[in-house]
């Protein structure tokens, strides 16, 4: 397992971007496949965004074409930049780490702590 830290919420208007920071821990970082997740409220929590030691990514189709996701394994940190953010957006986003590589969602069993993400209308 590795340690998994997130930061970059906040409240953004409609349209607007926010970039999703995850800082991990562990000197084998380059090995895990790294995934967000988001949880609304009433909800349950899904994958959104993945991303293996390959660089190979995947995403759901609610946010394709407007979120990306990357990894900076010098600095042990993944993003998630998020453009075109709707109100549907409005979620806890929460990073998520794995050794497998085939990044489905009940692969995952390292949890950061969540950050918020709030989307005004």
């Amino acid at each position: 397992q590795v340690q998994l830290v997130e930061s970059g919420g906040g409240l953004v208007q409609a349209g607007g971007s926010l970039r999703l920071s995850c800082a991990a821990s562990g000197r084998a970082f380059s090995n895990y496949g790294m995934g967000w997740f988001r949880q609304a409220p009433g909800k349950e929590r899904e994958l959104i965004a993945a991303v293996n030691w390959a660089t190979r990514t995947y995403y759901a189709e609610s946010v394709k074409g407007r979120f990306t996701i990357s990894r900076d394994n010098a600095r042990n940190t993944v993003y998630l930049q998020m453009n075109s953010l709707k109100s549907e957006d409005t979620a806890v986003y929460y990073c998520a780490a794995t050794l497998f590589t085939s990044m489905t969602p009940s692969d995952f069993d390292s949890w950061g702590q969540g950050t918020q993400v709030t989307v005004s209308s």
